[in-house]
């Protein structure tokens, strides 16, 4: 599957986006890609996944971690076709955390797997936590990368499946705020505007 193949299942999907949106990391955008309308469809989630695990070799991770909300089906379904066992980690009270019982065997080593990443914000707070915990990140594995070409945002190698530069804005310079003419919505993982 190619980039225009992926980027035409998510149109088909209706989830790309136009507006003014608030993206998880704070900043503003006038697309969003709602990958949780993509990913519903279990053959798009087995499709996507597929091709993110040709990027790895299954023998150099123990286990897939993924950010809640968004990482979560992703993240799951690569994990499925890797053999792997999944986890996740959530935030409680604005602070990322491992929960649920879950537990990091010492060194365990991590392919970290999210939707889409703008910032990485959600993907760093993520290895972060599996670090406190004993656990050893290796990889990032996104569907989307939102800001291709920003190879600093992570202390591992990481890939994507589709890069799709899409301009985002800070909070207090967004031009379509000064617009006026759309209001700002939030409509990822952490709720409406």
């Amino acid at each position: 599957m190619n980039e225009k193949e992926m980027l035409a299942m998510y149109e088909k999907a209706g989830a790309l986006l136009n507006g003014h949106f608030i993206l998880s990391s704070g900043r503003h955008s006038a697309r969003y890609l709602q990958s949780a309308l993509v990913l519903m469809d279990l053959e798009n989630a087995t499709a996507l996944a597929t091709e993110l695990i040709r990027h790895v070799d299954a023998s150099d991770y123990d286990m897939v971690v993924a950010p809640a909300i968004g990482g979560l089906v992703i993240g799951q379904e690569v994990a499925r076709l890797l053999n792997k066992p999944f986890i996740f980690t959530e935030r409680k009270e604005g602070e990322m955390q491992l929960r649920r019982g879950f537990t990091i065997p010492d060194d365990a080593r991590f392919l970290v797997v999210e939707d889409v990443i703008t910032t990485g914000g959600s993907v760093r707070e993520c290895m972060l936590v599996i670090r406190e915990h004993g656990g050893l990140p290796v990889k990032v594995l996104a569907v989307v990368d939102r800001a291709p070409g920003s190879d600093d945002r992570f202390d591992v190698p990481y890939a994507t499946a589709l890069s799709l530069d899409v301009e985002t804005f800070a909070a207090d310079s967004c031009p379509l705020c000064s617009a006026a003419e759309l209001p700002a919505i939030k409509p990822g993982s952490r709720g409406a505007a």
